[in-house]
């Protein structure tokens, strides 16, 4: 399989990322499952999150797009973001027990390879809001935000390990 090989190709390379790196991923995933695991619960409560700084939150979120199969958009949102949040952390573990012990690398490869399909939810997500419905979600910003800013340091970790995607 192609993509095994990517990993293993991407996991043998990846000796330049800095230690800061899979920390900012893990908090970044982390504000993103937080975000739409609020979206979630909101929508299964039947409750439009209020908006403070934009209006048109539940205009957003009542809409015909918020659910896909009777499914609130929000929960793969969820999944996304905790399966991210679970790779970046487990890569933290390692033998000595120390947060950058050089942990298995395997776990923030997968989470790299992870991020383009976050970052294309969110342009259509975008399109959405800006050209279909005509009204925007602060909640949906910041899930935008979120799985931007993890693509962009997915790209960094794939080229600092001289992968190509």
């Amino acid at each position: 399989m192609r993509i095994l090989r990517l990993v293993n190709n991407l996991i043998d390379r990846m000796r330049g990322i800095p230690k800061w790196l899979p920390l900012l991923f893990a908090v970044l995933a982390f504000i993103g499952f937080l975000d739409a695991s609020y979206l979630t619960i909101q929508h299964y409560k039947g409750v439009p999150p209020p908006c403070s700084l934009l209006e048109g939150c539940e205009i957003v979120t009542t809409s015909k797009y918020a659910e896909v199969l009777g499914i609130p958009v929000a929960l793969p949102g969820v999944l996304y973001y905790l399966s991210i949040l679970i790779l970046t952390v487990s890569f933290f573990s390692s033998k000595d027990g120390s947060i950058f012990g050089g942990g298995n690398k395997r776990f923030l490869a997968w989470a790299a390879l992870l991020t383009p399909f976050g970052f294309i939810a969110s342009l259509w997500f975008l399109f959405i809001q800006f050209f279909v419905i005509d009204a925007l979600c602060l909640y949906c910003l910041v899930s935008a935000s979120t799985s931007t800013a993890l693509f962009i340091l997915g790209l960094i970790i794939m080229r600092r390990t001289k992968s190509v995607v």
